[in-house]
């Protein structure tokens, strides 16, 4: 039993070749699945993610039961994944092929439905991420981008029409307002000086 600890159960070579394949398997299969798996997790999602983890678990260790064996699975993926950061960081084209580009799902206050429907987003998820950043609905939105992270970013609408009127006439009663001051202050002054 005490082998089983630091005797590997299949070849070296072989687990590092599960790790690879298993590794880019996922990193395909995840690009093919959208972005929405990435960052707007419901919970059937996270449950597919959790279970699909549990599932690839045994192609990369194999029948290796060892602790040597799982330290070996992990630290093979630890690595392909610093190298391919790396290298995406560094080939840009690479990484906006691999990675796609973001959709933008609300442009100039309008909702695009059809781009919701390809990334599996209904409006009521949209709505409550909006509230999430602060906002208190789609209405105040002027653009909604799902960037290829999986998280939404949201722009606020400038102020509407009647908001700007509104802050023009404040900025009206404050120059009234300043102005009646340095008269009330000029009359002070001349009745002072009688």
């Amino acid at each position: 039993m005490s082998n089983d600890l630091f005797v590997l159960g299949i070849p070296l070579a072989e687990k590092l070749v599960r790790s690879l394949a298993v590794y880019a398997f996922l990193l395909v299969g995840l690009r093919l699945a959208g972005k929405r798996e990435l960052g707007q997790l419901n919970p059937f999602d996270l449950v597919v993610l959790l279970l699909l983890s549990n599932t690839v678990q045994n192609a990369i260790i194999g029948n290796d039961n060892s602790l040597i064996g799982g330290i070996i699975g992990a630290t093979a993926l630890l690595i392909i994944n610093w190298v391919v950061v790396r290298y995406l960081y560094t080939h840009p084209v690479v990484a906006r092929w691999l990675e796609g580009d973001a959709d933008v799902l609300i442009e100039k206050g309008q909702v695009n439905d059809a781009r919701l429907k390809r990334e599996l987003i209904t409006r009521a998820e949209l709505e409550a991420a909006a509230r999430r950043q602060g906002l208190d609905g789609l209405h105040e939105v002027e653009t909604c981008r799902l960037e290829v992270g999986g998280a939404l970013t949201f722009v606020p609408r400038a102020p509407t029409e009647d908001e700007a009127r509104h802050q023009e006439l404040l900025g009206h009663l404050a120059a009234l307002e300043e102005g009646q001051i340095r008269l009330l202050a000029r009359v002070s002054a001349l009745e002072a000086g009688r």
